[in-house]
This record gives C-alpha cells, structure tokens and sequence, in this order.
C-alpha cells in the first residue's frame, strides 16, 4: 500500500510539490519560531546579564518619609557610593524645570518650536554610567563642573532639533538668554535612553539656573560589576545616608529570568499562530488536490474494485498519499526551519538553539496535516461504484 501511494505521489511530480507546499511552509515556521525563540532567549539573557543586570536606581524619598526633610543625596554622594564594592561608575542626574517661561533654543530669538526640549542635570559620572556614544566632541569632566562652565551635551535628535549640524564652528545653545558651549553630541546610550532627548548641564550650572532639585526629582544612576547589583542595591542606602537611610529608595533590576520568559511566550504565540495557519492552507491544499486526483483516477479505482479491492481498501489506499505528501512537506519543512536558524543565528553571530524534540516532532505534525486532509477525498473515492468507474 505504502509503495502504492509513493507511486501515486511521484506520477505527478510538479502537483505534489506543489501540494505540499503548504505543508513545508508551516512546518518550517514552527521549527522556525520555536528554535529563533531559544536562540533569541539566550541572546536575552547576555543582552541582560551584560546591561540590566549591572543597573542600580537610587531614588529621593526624603519627602515621603518626611515633608520637613532637605535634599536626600548628600553633597559628596558620589565619592561614598564609589567605596560600596562591586560599584563602577555612579553619578546624580535630574530633569531641570526652568523659571518664568525660559526654554531651550538653538537661538537668542526665543522659537516655541524647542519650548518642549527637556533640560536635565546630569554629573559626568552620571553619563559615564550611561555608556554613551559621542557622535561627536567630548562628554564634560568633573574641573568644568565643579567651575559651573556654561557646557551642555545634546543628544543627536536634539541637536538637529536646535539647528545645530556639526561643532566645526562651535554652535551654541540658549537657555533662556545664556549661551552654553555644545561639549558633544550623543549618538546613542546603553542606558537611560531619554537622555538622547535632552539638553544635559552639570549639577552645579543647573542649581545656578534652578535652584536644588525638587524634592523627588533626583536619582543616582549605580553600573555594577556582574552580579553584584543586587547587593550594593541593599548596602547603597546606608552608604549614603547612615542616619536616614530610608531616605534612599533602592530599585534593583528586574529578574532577567522572567522577562526573558515573557518575551519569548509573546514570540512563540505570535508566530506558532502563523505557523498553525500555514498547516490549515497545507492542508486544504492537500485535500483540493486528493480530491481532483480522486476525479481524474477514476478509471483506476473502477478497475481497482473490479479486480477485488474492497472500499476500505481505496480509502486507506488515498490516506496514505495524503500522508505521503504531508510527510514529505513535514521532513522539507524541517530541513528549511532548521536552515533559517542557523543562518540567522550565523548572520547575527549567536549560537543557534534548536531542541532535539522540535526536529523529532516537526516531521510528525506534517504527517498529521496530511492525513487530516485526507477522509474525505479518500470517502468520495471509496463510494466509487466498478460499474460506473469502468464506463468512464
């Protein structure tokens, strides 16, 4: 019987790969989705141990735990929160709220179109911590803090916002009537992305255009070591302030695990619908055309029953080419999935993860397409009286 339907499978070579196209599709999609998922969870997982996982917030709670308390960061936080082990880089930053209508401007000539453009207070250490990238020019040092210099680092959306194309003819910067000297210009950040859309002062020139931060407002961005986020998130507090240290409020990073966990369950649902679409096309292809071949062989099903065969003989006879077809869709189709992996993985120099019961299972789901398709040509082919068989 197996010999049987192979034979009828390859006497029309172009049809059944056609057929089985479907099939292909949709089981290379699931190997597809499932072994891209593993591989981008991996890849994850660095992406976290290597950024998130060597990043501490602390936050200004002193207004919560009490309206009457200043300021919670003391002045020498930086150099304190440097002695904690397992610390990098750490420095203060907070957004500037400028007085009486002043606004940033690539101009003297006020322009309401920049009256949006964020101000932030941001320490050298502090964009240290960011890791940034220059696109151009150089970051502020601490002696150009500590002087108040009227310097400021732009991200590079902002500054062709503010008309500002290169620091060949050192362009400045308005905040309100001041001009402030453009130090650098930002291409990109590995933390604290909204820094790419803001003006950035030192501390000490935004305390003389503002006053100290507002209660609230302030934030200390902690780099870590591997691993060690965790416990300078719990040592930082008393660090900074033994007396208070409930003014300090820690966020340690998220758990990597779970977003890693959520990330992949919204891939894997995303595409495994896809892919599961792809095998309901497969096999309406498959059942369209065992059911036309069913039409057109019906010479050799009426001479078939004559000779003896009984009606369950045929149908298990077109069962078993439906399945041929979609086993055969089901091992392409895994050959294809597995390809793409390892080409993405390959193009994106990450190593390529595919279960070994993704590449067992994959063949099976195609030869399960293929019967499901398969009842009811194979029915119709079986109601097929000799008689009337023969007279065609």
């Amino acid at each position: 019987m197996l010999a049987e339907a192979v034979s009828g499978v390859l006497q029309r070579p172009a049809r059944s790969a056609l057929t089985s196209l479907g099939t292909v599709l949709g089981v290379g999609a699931f190997v597809a989705v499932l072994g891209l998922t593993a591989t981008s969870s991996a890849q994850i997982d660095d992406r976290f141990n290597a950024l998130t996982a060597t990043e501490v917030t602390l936050q200004d709670a002193a207004a919560e735990q009490d309206p009457m308390a200043e300021y919670a960061f003391p002045a020498d936080a930086e150099e304190l929160i440097r002695r904690v082990n397992g610390v990098r880089e750490a420095g203060v930053l907070w957004p500037v709220k400028l007085p009486g209508g002043r606004r940033v401007t690539g101009s003297p000539l006020v322009d309401g179109v920049h009256a949006d453009t964020p101000l932030r207070a941001a320490s050298p250490r502090a964009l240290r911590a960011a890791q940034p990238t220059l696109a151009e020019g150089r970051l502020y040092d601490a002696p150009l803090a500590d002087r108040r210099e009227p310097v400021v680092v732009v991200g590079r959306s902002v500054a062709q916002r503010l008309g500002i194309t290169g620091l060949d003819t050192d362009p400045p910067v308005f905040i309100g009537d001041q001009s402030f000297t453009v130090a650098g210009i930002l291409s990109d950040v590995e933390r604290r992305p909204e820094l790419l859309l803001s003006v950035m002062v030192p501390p000490a020139t935004a305390e003389a255009l503002r006053g100290a931060p507002e209660p609230g407002a302030a934030e200390m961005l902690i780099a870590t070591e591997l691993g060690a986020a965790s416990q300078v998130a719990r040592e930082a507090p008393v660090a900074l302030r033994a007396d208070h240290p409930e003014y300090i409020r820690a966020v340690p990073p998220p758990d990597p695990r779970g977003l890693r966990t959520s990330v992949g369950d919204d891939l894997s649902q995303l595409f495994l619908a896809l892919a599961g679409i792809c095998l309901v096309i497969g096999a309406v292809g498959i059942a369209n055309t065992t059911l036309v071949s069913v039409l057109e062989r019906t010479g050799e099903i009426g001479l078939r029953r004559a000779l003896g065969a009984r009606g369950r003989h045929v149908t298990v006879q077109f069962l078993t080419e439906s399945g041929a077809l979609g086993g055969l869709g089901g091992l392409v189709g895994t050959s294809v999935g597995v390809l793409v992996v390892v080409a993405v993985a390959v193009a994106r120099e990450w190593s390529p993860v595919v279960h070994p019961l993704v590449v067992t299972t994959a063949p099976l789901i195609g030869l399960a397409t293929g019967v499901a398709a398969g009842p009811y040509p194979a029915w119709r082919a079986a109601r097929i009286e000799p008689v009337e068989a023969l007279r065609r």
